[in-house]
């Protein structure tokens, strides 16, 4: 058990470290800010929803899909470690990372009444870097109780999401830009840790006569 929960909360971690709630509070202020904050609760809980169902669906799919497009798991948790080292050096500089989303995706969906499932639920929340992630923890599961872990893990991130995003003006004003910018770079640095072992752990599976 203790080596499960030990899993469960590296799992929480890494997610929690890309997701980052916290970050997306400035752009879901900037799209649903003057709304009432029942309005901004209900958009907030639709968005950790579709985080639920997207993760879920990747981390239940993931091998799945991976065999579909002919991709092994080594090759696949180096391109996600790279995908997420740079999601983790613009967190680092403090900067949106654009590919969670873009300024035009951001403009447009502006103009949209309901922005809880695109672009705050995806791909802000659960974003290609999530994706990545998600896929690759399935993949390191070796029990039906770790399996269980990565989707607890999914659940709790999107939980958290869900209160942060709910109290986003709360968090703003506490926080501050200064706060919320410190925050991203701690996630950051874990994140970009994070992609490092990602790499680490597939260059070992792909070529294990290197590291023996």
């Amino acid at each position: 058990m203790p080596g499960l929960l030990t899993f469960g909360l590296v799992c929480f971690g890494q997610l929690f470290s890309i997701i980052d709630p916290f970050a997306c509070v400035p752009i879901f202020l900037g799209l649903v800010g003057d709304r009432s904050a029942g309005e901004q609760r209900r958009v907030a809980l639709r968005a950790a929803l579709t985080c639920i169902v997207v993760l879920g669906v990747f981390g239940a799919a993931g091998a799945i899909i991976l065999q579909f497009f002919s991709i092994t798991m080594p090759a696949f948790k180096i391109a996600g470690g790279i995908i997420l080292f740079v999601v983790g050096f613009e967190m680092l500089r403090a900067r949106a990372s654009t590919t969670r989303s873009t300024s035009e995706e951001r403009h447009e969906a502006a103009a949209k009444d309901d922005v809880a499932i695109i672009p705050i639920g995806l791909p802000l929340l659960a974003g290609p870097g999530a994706m990545a992630t998600v896929m690759v923890l399935a993949g390191k599961a070796t029990s039906f109780g770790e399996r269980c872990a990565v989707f607890g893990a999914v659940l709790a991130v999107a939980v958290t999401a869900f209160v942060v995003l709910g109290s986003a003006t709360y968090f703003s004003r506490a926080l501050g830009k200064t706060g919320i910018n410190l925050i991203g770079r701690v996630m950051g640095l874990i994140l970009a840790a994070t992609a490092v072992q990602f790499i680490i752990d597939g260059a070992h599976d792909a070529f294990p006569k290197l590291f023996s």
